[in-house]
């Protein structure tokens, strides 16, 4: 009975959503109701809170209507008995997950229910938030549908609870990780030669830079302008550490796979003092582009020096990476990697390793960014260039490596991480584009 009643109360409010034109928003409710039909406990929080808001709606909207009747001086008692009884039926439908009988229905990964929700939910705040505040639309469904985004909004923030379960366990993780990395990389630069195609929809405004992340410093230096990159960087920096560096940047992702490649262990013998190359050459970059600024030089040789830069950057991938294994682009050439390394000082996140490590290594023989020495081992925490990646948790098979968030357990504090960082990749993969 109760997910009947649940049915009806995500059809009556996708109806509601057609009626007033918001087509993606009608999709989002029959999107949550086949969800229902998966049974895992997640989607039962996921109902109450969305029904919980649809009676209140309910309560707000047939308020409206009454006062309305009763103001053109005509029959009301039969509307409130009708949106009150849609009210009634949509808040049981709520509750019903809550219950015993819906605890029967809502029975399966119930030790994901918070941990998935929170996903979904914060996932569709950043969506809904960056969609409603930016001048133009910014999700590509917006862009093809006018009026759809809100569908997209509910398939990116599914696609993130399903991520996440995905990566709750440290095994997973290591696995899974990698590939959405990749998948996102994929996606953007599929999207910026759809534009330079002519698709000007693939293009986020049509002012294109070259995707190089020493740019995101360089750029404004030389132009003058344009902050919205540093301050995205900055923000997500502060909110989960050098974690861009191997979640969330698209040029990363290609180090990543260069690195892999060749199915090589990281290099034991990587020169660690190589990691300081990285702020050489910020210095550098941000010195040629202020050179160029103040010389007049035009945009478009700026163009060749920088897409020289980041030619050798995929040198670098191709012939280092790719030979000893360890993600050498982002370790000892990316200005951009240093800045995250060092600004993530400021973020609360860090690598524990507990005081029972035995330094057995294992850890070591999977970090491809030189961040676990015997030395790193010995201070008991990783050493500048790690990145927050988690493939080292699942090697310690002593469970002596992990996440760290000060007054918060080392497995909630994993968790946490999760749900920030897979959030925002699945804000860049909606709406990151050139």
């Amino acid at each position: 009975m109760g997910i009947i009643l649940i049915t009806i109360s995500y059809l009556l409010l996708a109806a509601h959503s057609v009626r007033g034109g918001d087509m993606g928003l009608a999709v989002s409710f029959v999107g949550c109701l086949i969800l229902t039909m998966t049974k895992e406990r997640w989607t039962g929080l996921l109902t109450t809170v969305v029904l919980g808001g649809g009676a209140f709606l309910w309560l707000v909207k047939g308020s409206d209507l009454i006062n309305m009747r009763i103001g053109l001086g005509v029959d009301w008692i039969r509307l409130a008995a009708i949106m009150g009884a849609v009210f009634a039926v949509t808040l049981f439908s709520a509750a019903f997950p809550v219950t015993l009988a819906g605890r029967k229905w809502f029975h399966r990964d119930s030790d994901k229910m918070w941990y998935k929700t929170a996903l979904f939910l914060i996932t569709a705040l950043l969506l809904e938030t960056v969609r409603s505040k930016a001048p133009f639309p910014v999700l590509l469904v917006d862009r093809f549908f006018p009026g759809w985004g809100r569908a997209e909004i509910f398939i990116l923030s599914a696609y993130a609870a399903w991520i996440g379960g995905k990566m709750f366990l440290p095994d997973g993780a290591k696995k899974i990780r990698p590939r959405i990395w990749a998948f996102f990389s994929i996606v953007f630069f599929l999207q910026l030669m759809l534009g330079l195609a002519g698709f000007d929809q693939f293009l986020m405004t049509g002012n294109l830079h070259l995707p190089i992340p020493a740019l995101i410093v360089a750029g404004p230096v030389f132009r003058g302008s344009g902050f919205f990159m540093p301050i995205l960087f900055t923000v997500s920096v502060l909110l989960v550490g050098p974690a861009w560096c191997s979640h969330l940047c698209y040029i990363g992702a290609w180090d990543d796979q260069s690195s892999r490649v060749s199915g090589k262990r990281p290099a034991a013998n990587f020169p660690h003092a190589l990691i300081w190359m990285r702020l050489i050459l910020l210095i550098f970059v941000v010195a040629i582009a202020w050179g160029l600024n103040v010389l007049g030089i035009s945009g478009s040789i700026a163009v060749l020096v920088a897409a020289g830069f980041g030619l050798i950057g995929i040198f670098v991938m191709l012939i280092f990476s790719r030979k000893i294994g360890m993600m050498v682009h982002c370790t000892a050439f990316c200005p951009m990697g240093i800045i995250a390394n060092l600004l993530g000082r400021l973020s609360p996140w860090r690598m524990k390793i507990s005081s029972d490590c035995n330094q057995c290594g294992k850890c070591s023989k999977v970090c491809r960014y030189g961040a676990l020495r015997k030395e790193d081992l010995e201070s008991g925490h990783p050493g500048l260039s790690c990145t927050l990646c988690g493939d080292c948790v699942s090697s310690c098979s002593s469970g002596c490596m992990g996440y760290k968030l000060p007054f918060v357990s080392s497995n909630l504090s994993r968790k946490i991480f999760l749900v920030l960082v897979i959030s925002l990749h699945s804000l860049f993969l909606g709406v990151a584009r050139m």
